[in-house]
């Protein structure tokens, strides 16, 4: 049963958050007033978590706030919940530096479980908590130790369901039975320009249901009996995850409730005095009263104590009785790898010419057999992608213990997921697809790199040697594109070893991700030795061969071109022209090194450069220099076999020789 306590709490929430929005007169009142009930009954009688230890439990159950733009009650909830969040943090709400941003942040905010703002993404990264949660589960637990067991909520709103990459998620969620995953849908009608009958008149619940959903109505969305049932009948399918469509008024209390009025700019002094008024609510601003400051401690933080002491209790009673396991599932969490990666990992001869999509996958399941913790797939490109964990199932609703997950063609949805499966904690994830349609999950590679995640993303078919395909697959503005990316690394390697040691590189980054863009033909082994290629792919830049007397230039490669790049050499020096060749296979890590070392790679004082890439020669400028040659495709490509493609758009020797020459 619901008492006076709890509408006072309800209203609490409102208060602060309009509080805090009024204070920093920036912000967006509607979703907090109108989502208020909701979330109280969630946080309050459901959701399982200790803020007490933070976000460090790994069986809490995860919150996402898809509907980033309502971030002013995810906050209070956090502070009432007894998360790290001060009264000051709320009265700082939107300020520089701050714990309160306008969207909410991971590793900003304690007891943000994922960073959100960008509508439909965050509902999607719920998706891959709620699949790691099946995954770790089924691969971990036994008969009375269920070590991974727990639920994944999300707030969504009528803007996320509107996103595509919602419908992709939704989609893969339902076929996969995620029973655990639980989506509350703040249902007000209305979005930022207006009533949302003017563009969304579908029929939700019947769109969910096909999908593979449960779908629950609550008509009343103040009624807190009525959303606890729901609740707690979506918790009791467990072959479907379920969306309860929730009616709210936008708004609630403000003199411009259930209008877009009230989506996005504060209610001013004398809204905020009318909310008030409707609410009957008579403190000061920012008030918390005793009796919902006692209520929120005994619903979630002395039952969040005990359920994790509990939990600690038979962890440690399993570690014993499954010990192997136990220090595996530990591992995962600490995304521990194994300090020998340069020794599992594959290495090639000069003799060898591989594919280093090939490569990537002699590299994938040469790991997947000593980390345990790594999964992945593709968006239905597994085959040309070069994906598959051999000898691994597949990842479905009968066996979740599987490592092959197939995304299906939801590249956008899979990037979301995988993030989601970063920010749950426990595995290694990986996803991929062709180069070209790295455009379609860019939105999630930026949150990638926002939210610090090491998701690592296999990205094949890079260049216009896809050939006969023609121009809608083979990249050209990409890489410029996602080098641009902050706390990104981006690796194009030049042959088989440089695969490996990017991946080595990969697994033992924690702090951004890793895109791995890999070359559909063969690329011969560089003549150059092992650990020379992993030190200098480690450092993104390298000398592949130096010059035999004074160098007169430097040629500076990427990937399928470093070979390019020997072969002019070769010619050039029948020539009585003697140059460095140099591999670039990674601008982010290669800035990271120190000035004297890059001078040793691209020596200042040698002017004659020419850079060689197959793709655009947007940015490029920096390393070619004032006196030097950019040879590039800044054109799209063709369809055509591949070696006329490449031949025609100057990725040949000769044309390489010849303006170098004219330079």
């Amino acid at each position: 049963m619901y008492d006076q306590v709890d509408q006072l709490g309800v209203n609490t929430l409102r208060t602060l958050s309009i509080d805090a929005i009024q204070r920093a007169n920036s912000g967006h009142p509607g979703l907090p007033m109108g989502a208020a009930p909701m979330a109280y009954v969630l946080w309050t009688r459901h959701l399982k978590i200790n803020p007490k230890t933070h976000m460090n439990w790994v069986n809490r159950d995860r919150f996402v706030l898809s509907a980033g733009h309502g971030s002013a009650l995810l906050y209070s909830l956090a502070h009432l919940a007894g998360y790290d969040v001060s009264m000051d943090d709320l009265k700082n709400f939107r300020e520089w530096k701050s714990n309160t941003p306008g969207h909410p942040e991971y590793g900003c905010t304690d007891g943000v479980e994922a960073t959100t703002g960008p509508l439909g993404q965050g509902i999607s990264m719920a998706v891959g908590m709620a699949m790691a949660e099946a995954h770790l589960g089924k691969k971990f637990n036994r008969e009375g130790y269920p070590v991974m067991d727990h639920y994944t909520y999300a707030l969504i709103g009528d803007g996320d369901l509107m996103e595509g990459v919602a419908s992709e998620a939704a989609s893969l969620a339902g076929h996969l039975k995620l029973g655990k995953l639980i989506a509350l849908y703040d249902s007000n009608g209305i979005s930022l320009d207006g009533k949302t009958s003017a563009s969304f008149t579908e029929n939700v619940g019947a769109r969910f249901e096909a999908y593979g959903w449960q779908y629950i109505l609550v008509e009343d969305g103040f009624n807190l009996e009525e959303i606890d049932k729901a609740i707690v009948q979506a918790k009791a399918e467990s072959d479907k995850p379920t969306i309860i469509e929730i009616k709210t008024t936008i708004g609630y209390g403000s003199e411009n409730q259930g209008t877009h009025k009230v989506h996005g700019s504060p209610l001013g002094e004398e809204g905020v005095a009318h909310a008030k008024e409707v609410y009957n609510w008579n403190y000061p601003p920012f008030t918390v009263p005793e009796e919902v400051s006692q209520r929120f401690k005994e619903c979630l933080q002395d039952k969040g104590v005990k359920a994790e002491n509990k939990w600690n209790e038979m962890f440690e009673a399993y570690k014993k009785e499954y010990s192997d396991l136990a220090q595996k599932f530990s591992d995962g969490f600490s995304n521990k790898v194994p300090n020998t990666l340069g020794d599992i990992l594959p290495q090639y001869g000069e003799d060898d010419s591989i594919a280093t999509r090939a490569a990537s996958q002699k590299a994938i399941n040469a790991l997947a057999k000593e980390v345990s913790s790594l999964w992945g797939g593709a968006a239905d490109l597994a085959s040309s992608n070069k994906t598959v964990i051999a000898g691994e199932g597949d990842f479905q609703p009968e066996s979740y213990e599987g490592r092959n997950i197939w995304f299906g063609v939801r590249e956008f949805g899979m990037a979301c997921a995988m993030n989601g499966i970063m920010l749950h904690g426990g595995t290694r994830i990986f996803g991929s697809t062709f180069f070209v349609f790295s455009d379609y999950l860019k939105a999630a590679i930026r949150l990638s790199a926002i939210q610090k995640l090491p998701v690592i993303y296999v990205l094949t078919h890079d260049s216009v040697a896809v050939g006969k395909d023609g121009p809608t697959h083979e990249p050209i503005e990409q890489l410029a594109s996602l080098r641009t990316i902050p706390n990104v690394q981006v690796f194009r390697p030049a042959d088989g070893n440089e695969t490996s040691a990017a991946w080595k590189v990969a697994l033992e980054t924690l702090d951004k991700p890793t895109i791995l863009v890999l070359s559909r033909q063969n690329l011969d082994t560089l003549p150059i030795s092992k650990e020379k290629v992993f030190d200098g792919v480690e450092k993104g830049g390298y000398v592949v061969q130096g010059a035999e007397n004074e160098a007169d230039g430097i040629l500076i490669a990427t990937g399928s071109e470093v070979g390019l790049a020997l072969k002019a050499k070769e010619e050039l020096q029948k020539k009585g022209k003697d140059v460095i060749v140099v591999s670039l296979p990674s601008w982010e890590r290669f800035e990271a090194q120190s000035e004297e070392y890059k001078n040793t790679v691209i020596p200042p004082e040698l002017k004659k450069r020419m850079t060689i890439e197959a793709g655009t020669t947007y940015g490029w400028a920096k390393y070619a220099g004032d006196h030097g040659v950019m040879i590039g495709i800044d054109e799209f490509g063709m369809s055509a076999p591949s070696d006329i493609v490449l031949r025609e758009l100057g990725m040949s020797v000769e044309n390489i020789v010849d303006k170098y020459l004219e330079k």
